[in-house]
C-alpha cells in the first residue's frame, strides 16, 4: 500500500522570516487526519528556518529543496550540493521542474545527472515530467512524458526505485487555473507506472509514489487523490496559504 504524498513547493516565494509565520500558524491548526506524508520545500535561504520549525514544533512534515547540482563541490558559483542539503536535513528534492527546464535549460541529461546524484547522497528525489500544450493537443502526451521518465531514469538502479516520487505535471496546468480532468490525469500516471514496471518490474512499479500537480487545489484535491494511480499531489500555489494547505493534507 503506498502511503499518499502531499508536497508543497513554495518555489520564489517567502522570505525565511514568512516561512517561519507560515509554519506556526500551520503549527496552531495542524492535524494530520489522512496519516498521508507531508513535505514543504521553501527556498534554500529559508531551508535551515524551516527546519528548525519542524523539530521545535515536533511536526510530521518533512523538509525538500526545489533544486541541487549533481556535483558534491566545485566552481559552480550559485548552485547548492547534495551534501549542502543533506546538513541542513533536507530529505526531498525536487528534480526537474518545468520552470528549470523552461527558464534554466535543463535537459532530460542534466536531470538524469541530479537523479542519480540524489539517490547517491541519500536524497529523494522528486522528478518532474510533464508535456506543454501543443503536445497534448497533437496527442502526443503519452510518448512525450514517457520518453522524459526513460531518459531521466536511465542508469538509476532498481534498489533506489523504493525511495522515487515522480510528480506528472502537465505544464498547460500549472499555475494558470487549467486541471487536468481527473481520468486525464490518472490515465498519464498509470502509463508511467506501465513504463516503469517494464523497465524495473511490477514489484518496483507498485512502490513508486506518482504525484499530480498542477492546479492542485482543496476543491479538486478529493477527486484526484480517489484516482487508483494518483499517490499525491506536488502543490504550489495553495501551499501558500495555510487554510488552504491544510485542506489538500486532510483531503
Amino acid at each position: 500500500m503506498r502511503k499518499p504524498f502531499i508536497a508543497g513547493n513554495w518555489k520564489m516565494n517567502m522570505t525565511h522570516l514568512e516561512a517561519m509565520k507560515f509554519l506556526e500558524e500551520l503549527g496552531y491548526k495542524f492535524e494530520n487526519k489522512t496519516g498521508c506524508e507531508i513535505a514543504v520545500c521553501p527556498s534554500a535561504t529559508a531551508l535551515r528556518s524551516v527546519k528548525t520549525i519542524i523539530e521545535d514544533d515536533d511536526m510530521e512534515i518533512k523538509l525538500g529543496a526545489q533544486n541541487m547540482h549533481f556535483e558534491r563541490s566545485g566552481a559552480y558559483t550559485g548552485e547548492i550540493s547534495p551534501d549542502m542539503l543533506k546538513a541542513l536535513g533536507v530529505e526531498y528534492v525536487i528534480l526537474g521542474h518545468s520552470e528549470r527546464r523552461q527558464y534554466f535549460i535543463e535537459t532530460n541529461e542534466i536531470v538524469n545527472k541530479k537523479v542519480k546524484a540524489a539517490f547517491e547522497n541519500k536524497l529523494k528525489p522528486i522528478l518532474c515530467i510533464g508535456e506543454n500544450l501543443e503536445i497534448r493537443e497533437e496527442g502526443k502526451e503519452v510518448e512525450y512524458v514517457l520518453d522524459q521518465l526513460v531518459n531521466c531514469l536511465a542508469g538509476v538502479k532498481s534498489e533506489n526505485i523504493a525511495d522515487l516520487t515522480i510528480a506528472y505535471e502537465p505544464i498547460w496546468a500549472i499555475g494558470t487555473g487549467k486541471t487536468a480532468t481527473s481520468k486525464d490525469a490518472n490515465d498519464m500516471c498509470c502509463a508511467i507506472r506501465q513504463k516503469i514496471a517494464a523497465i524495473y518490474g511490477k514489484d518496483d512499479a507498485n512502490r513508486v509514489r506518482i504525484q499530480y500537480g498542477g492546479s492542485v487545489k482543496p476543491s479538486n484535491i478529493n477527486e484526484l487523490m480517489n484516482m487508483p494511480d494518483i499517490d499525491g499531489a506536488l502543490v504550489g500555489g495553495a501551499s501558500l496559504k495555510v487554510d488552504d494547505f491544510l485542506a489538500l493534507i486532510n483531503y
